[in-house]
């Protein structure tokens, strides 16, 4: 396997030269990020049943060994093979039956030639070293017959081979899946610690948006930034505490962004914070007191994309073209609320993908283009296809794309079977 390093180029990937004076580049942004927000500080006990999807505020450690007992890790016949004697074959009296939860009520010892019925689970009756599968042995009445020497510890789980006792299995910042619940159970914790919910609300400004399907005029649009955040944000398991149309006016909008703010931990907005007359967020989020991380990133699309903090609750600033508001909610939304929630993981990573067909674009900002994973080529690695064009409003592509590729801001053309940078989409 090749390990491609990252791809660098003389303008370092989002920042064209043109761009250094006002705009924040993407590594800057969350950079930022990462220094400036930190994980809401409530946590809450939750039972292994409603602990899917949420982030560990404490280390899992083992409460016992697991197995807790040597046993059978197949139905058969627990043997003691030092009574073995000669070259065989053996006959062995079966002298007890261990069923699973059960313990034997006879042991097996060293010279006498005994076996017990044992079934999977079953603890390993003392005095035994071996448990021969049943389908490896004749058996007659109380008798059974072996024909080959089982090997010492042969079908035995030995205690403890899977986990020792305070043993971490899961750290903190963990986002909990099925496979983790299971070593959750198999550890002995039934109740884990984890971050709550994070809250969030929703506001989608535009006095042109209406809802989705509903009647419009020729001058309106159907809103896309509601629903789409709406799941996005779903599939991460967090409360949407609100949802609202914000008003085209700063002071109806001020009054909306300091009521939302109250109510929850991370304030998202889409639209309005360009420098148009009519693009009132950031202006009225200034006039609240709000303190700005990072406003406007050399990216396309995207550019105006804003992060900061109203008192104690985060702002993201999207722009209001649904294309770009999604881009910059893969880039930026996904980092912004796994910092809040303390988890570890930075998923999802970039990879090097080829591109199937040559490109030409105009430098300047860090181009990303939704791009559909189509295979591999003939020396393994993965490709990409992807529209020539890019356009900030237009997301009927989307649900055949797979992810963003990222074309540097220094870049003018690249030959087909060229090396980009490829980020799959989150959550998909």
């Amino acid at each position: 396997m090749t390990i491609h390093q990252p791809i660098a180029s003389p303008g370092c990937g989002c920042d064209g030269q043109d761009m250094l004076d006002t705009l924040s580049s993407i590594d800057d942004g969350l950079a930022r990020i990462a220094a400036h927000v930190t994980p809401v500080g409530r946590t809450e006990a939750v039972s292994l049943c409603e602990a899917l999807g949420r982030i560990l505020a404490h280390p899992v450690r083992s409460r016992a060994l697991v197995p807790a007992f040597d046993n059978a890790a197949m139905d058969g016949y627990a043997v003691a093979t030092p009574a073995l004697s000669g070259p065989g074959p053996w006959a062995l009296n079966v002298v007890a039956r261990v069923p699973a939860g059960q313990h034997a009520t006879a042991a097996l010892g060293a010279t006498a030639a005994a076996a017990a019925r044992i079934f999977t689970g079953a603890p390993i009756p003392e005095g035994a070293d071996a448990v021969v599968r049943q389908e490896d042995v004749t058996r007659i009445g109380d008798v059974i017959h072996l024909r080959r020497r089982p090997v010492p510890g042969v079908n035995i789980r030995r205690a403890g081979s899977d986990m020792a006792q305070g043993e971490t299995i899961l750290e903190r910042g963990r986002r909990l899946g099925p496979r983790d619940i299971a070593a959750c159970a198999a550890a002995g914790a039934g109740v884990v610690r984890v971050r709550p919910r994070l809250r969030v609300a929703l506001l989608v400004t535009g006095d042109e948006v209406r809802k989705a399907g509903a009647a419009r005029d020729a001058a309106q649009i159907w809103d896309v930034n509601t629903p789409m955040l709406t799941a996005a944000l779903g599939a991460l398991g967090v409360n949407i505490v609100a949802s609202a149309h914000g008003a085209d006016n700063p002071i109806g909008l001020a009054r909306q962004l300091g009521e939302l703010a109250g109510q929850a931990d991370l304030v998202i907005t889409t639209g309005g914070i360009s420098v148009g007359e009519e693009d009132h967020v950031k202006p009225v989020f200034s006039e609240l007191g709000g303190e700005t991380l990072f406003s406007g990133v050399a990216i396309k699309p995207g550019k105006p994309v804003s992060v900061g903090r109203l008192g104690s609750t985060f702002w993201l600033g999207l722009p209001g073209n649904p294309l770009s508001a999604y881009v910059t909610w893969q880039v930026f939304g996904g980092a912004l609320i796994q910092r809040l929630l303390g988890e570890t993981a930075r998923a999802p990573a970039r990879r090097h993908v080829v591109i199937t067909a040559p490109i030409q674009r105009k430098p300047g900002r860090c181009e990303l283009r939704p791009a559909a994973l189509t295979g591999f080529d003939a020396h393994g690695r993965e490709v990409v296809s992807f529209a020539q064009s890019i356009h900030s409003g237009r997301v009927g592509c989307l649900p055949q794309m797979d992810g963003l590729i990222f074309l540097s801001s220094d870049t003018e053309s690249l030959p087909a079977g060229a090396l980009v940078e490829f980020q799959p989409f989150y959550p998909d």
